[in-house]
């Protein structure tokens, strides 16, 4: 699939198919993930790839969005393996994930499967069900899977911000 019809395509799908992702395809996400950039390459990052029914259910517990996807994918990061700004002391950890984790839904999406990114859900929760968590900031959850028959975007997916809006060509504020 070409690359911006990949970008095109992906939505945020709440309806999952029962249908299991195959590991062929399972192993070229998680591999996407893997060698998606991080800051100085530290890869303070981890994935927890979640298909078991029982710790699916167990899951459940920690979010509200819950979309019966097959898979779920997990992103976490460890904050003091991650390179830090000099500057400020920002690091980078987060955004190391947040890469990570869009690598992780493009790959999906080139494999002809969708995704949803879960952020609302209860860290600590999470990080007791999944194992080696301790230490690491849950970044996203995100749902992986085929869609189901009556999937769909919402109705906002289309309403996006004018380039104009989003970008400034150069420092004299000139388009």
């Amino acid at each position: 699939m070409e690359f911006t019809e990949v970008l095109n395509r992906r939505y945020s799908c709440r309806a999952f198919a029962s249908r299991g992702v195959e590991q062929e395809k399972l192993d070229r996400i998680l591999e996407a993930g893997r060698i998606a950039p991080t800051a100085v390459n530290k890869q303070p990052v981890h994935i927890w790839a979640v298909s078991k029914p029982e710790t699916l259910a167990a899951i459940k517990s920690v979010t509200r969005s819950n979309y019966g996807a097959p898979l779920l994918l997990i992103v976490g990061c460890c904050p003091a393996d991650a390179w830090v700004r000099r500057y400020d002391g920002k690091n980078g950890a987060v955004v190391d994930a947040a890469i990570v984790a869009t690598h992780l839904m493009l790959a999906a999406e080139n494999e002809g499967l969708t995704t949803l990114w879960v952020g609302s859900f209860d860290p600590a929760l999470l990080r007791e069900i999944l194992p080696g968590a301790e230490g690491y900031e849950m970044v996203a959850m995100i749902n992986v899977g085929y869609p189901a028959p009556d999937s769909k975007p919402s109705p906002m997916h289309g309403e996006r911000k004018t380039v104009k809006e989003m970008v400034t060509r150069d420092l004299s504020g000139k388009d």
